[in-house]
């Protein structure tokens, strides 16, 4: 199996590596119309350079799979704020893409639980698809829309799981094609288990992402070793590796709650399976220390008999 590992948005090794800064709906209204639009513009202009910087950085230290933070336009969502960023910022879109692209790299993004199409309120939904469409929209400007992904839970149940899958699917229709079909649904650690998770994937022809932690907080009636094949098998129609998500509980008593770093002893047994099934995936590395993480696991779990470092940030798991 070669297996490639990639981290979530900020890069702890750099200065200034966050490229999530953001401004209030609050802040923005004690501002007169020209500052509103100045502070949106620095903060925007600032989190993309950052992003800029953290792209170089993974270049360097051979990491191919990177989470783009969504917040990298202040209020891009907001009905009150509307305010053309795309326009304002195309251009640096359009470079950040183009490295992209020249490198290689799979880049994603994963929208905030609130992002949903479980609910009876019309204007959740309607907020669901606006704020897929910023995510889209940024994958679009940057060129980067046919290889990216945006992945997303599936929702709550509302005290009623069957009545909440059937809304899923009836409100998934107000989403664009085009977008669909870059949206992954994963699994969640109270929920929605991997086997319910699957069943919607495969009735909507969508990528289940599979989230390892949160299976073993929320496990399914069948074991593993039923699941995943089929799991892997969603990503097939979209003719894309799959791709997981790795992180381990921050301890006993609060297990779901991602650690520091990730215990290889956790993720043993998840590799132990994925080997009986010797495809290539990618892993998405959910740890609080994000880069620091990644390339520590890397450097573990390459000490393992039999395992090979392929680069910075990949194995190979024979």
């Amino acid at each position: 199996m070669f297996i490639r590992f990639g981290y979530v948005s900020h890069a702890l090794n750099l200065w200034e590596g966050s490229p999530a800064k953001t401004m209030t709906f609050t802040r923005f209204k004690q501002l007169d119309k020209e500052q509103r639009l100045e502070q949106l513009k620095n903060v925007t202009e600032q989190n993309l350079q950052t992003t800029w910087r953290i792209l170089h950085y993974n270049v360097g230290h051979e990491i191919e799979l990177y989470r783009l933070s969504s917040s990298l336009v202040p209020l891009a969502t907001h009905p009150e704020v509307n305010w053309d960023y795309l326009g304002i910022f195309g251009s640096k879109l359009k470079e950040i893409g183009t490295f992209i692209k020249k490198h290689n790299l799979r880049v994603s993004f994963h929208p905030n639980q609130y992002t949903l199409f479980t609910s009876d309120k019309p204007h959740i939904t309607k907020n669901a698809v606006r704020d897929m469409e910023y995510h889209y929209n940024i994958l679009e400007a940057m060129g980067v829309e046919k290889t990216s992904l945006i992945n997303i839970h599936v929702g709550g149940t509302y005290g009623d799981k069957p009545s909440a899958i059937e809304r899923f699917h009836k409100n998934l229709k107000k989403l664009p094609t085009s977008i669909k079909q870059k949206m992954t649904l994963e699994n969640d650690d109270k929920t929605y288990t991997a086997a319910e998770t699957l069943k919607i994937c495969q009735h909507q022809g969508i990528p289940l992402l599979f989230d390892y932690h949160h299976h073993q907080a929320n496990l399914s009636e069948a074991p593993l070793e039923e699941l995943l094949e089929p799991i892997f098998d969603t990503w097939k129609e979209r003719n894309l590796k799959p791709k997981v998500h790795l992180s381990s509980p921050k301890s006993e008593s609060s297990f779901r709650s991602h650690s520091d770093y990730l215990s290889l002893d956790f993720v043993k047994p998840f590799f132990k399976t994925a080997r009986e099934l010797n495809r290539d995936f990618d892993v998405m590395i959910e740890a609080k220390g994000k880069d620091k993480a990644l390339l520590q696991f890397v450097e573990e779990v390459s000490k393992l008999r039999g395992i090979k470092r392929a680069s910075g940030g990949s194995i190979i798991w024979p």
